[in-house]
């Protein structure tokens, strides 16, 4: 566990019963997308539906059913500013959204897997104490990135 403790929870509130289940990416091209997550991260395509003139798509990692990723991709869609971040210092001068984080066992193979799947990874592994955690960051081929987290002792 992290080295920080969580606040009591809120049992009486009436917002109690919340839970969280998915982050929504825009996309250049829903195709390109879903296949990148299917062939780099082995997620798996939960759900597909039309939107106005935009084709949606859930996703979600190999092995977790309780965290999905919701693809925005078609319609006429503006420019996704996402530059192609240098760093994490780079990324973090921009407002808005910026990632979504997925916990590893063991960060430093997750790496070397994306790596060999020819993923390129943004931020290196490096060590948070403040949240006793290793982190490192890729983007996906619209620019959003994602976080891997690995918690440490």
């Amino acid at each position: 566990m992290s080295d920080f403790k969580l606040p009591p929870r809120k049992t009486d509130s009436p917002f109690a019963g919340w839970r969280g289940h998915h982050v929504g990416v825009g996309v250049k091209d829903l195709d390109e997308a879903k296949n990148w997550y299917v062939e780099k991260l082995d997620f798996r395509v939960v759900h597909e539906w039309p939107y106005a003139d935009e084709q949606l798509a859930y996703i979600a990692p190999p092995n977790d059913d309780a965290f999905m990723v919701e693809l925005l991709g078609g319609g006429d869609p503006l420019p996704i500013d996402a530059p192609g971040y240098s760093d994490l210092g780079d990324s973090l001068r921009h407002a808005g959204y910026h990632h979504f984080c997925i916990n590893v066992p063991d960060i430093e193979n997750a790496v070397a897997d994306l790596r060999a799947r020819g993923v390129k990874i943004v931020t290196e592994p490096f060590k948070l104490d403040a949240i006793s955690r290793k982190l490192a960051f890729f983007a996906d081929p619209s620019g959003n990135l994602i976080e891997l987290a690995e918690i440490v002792p």
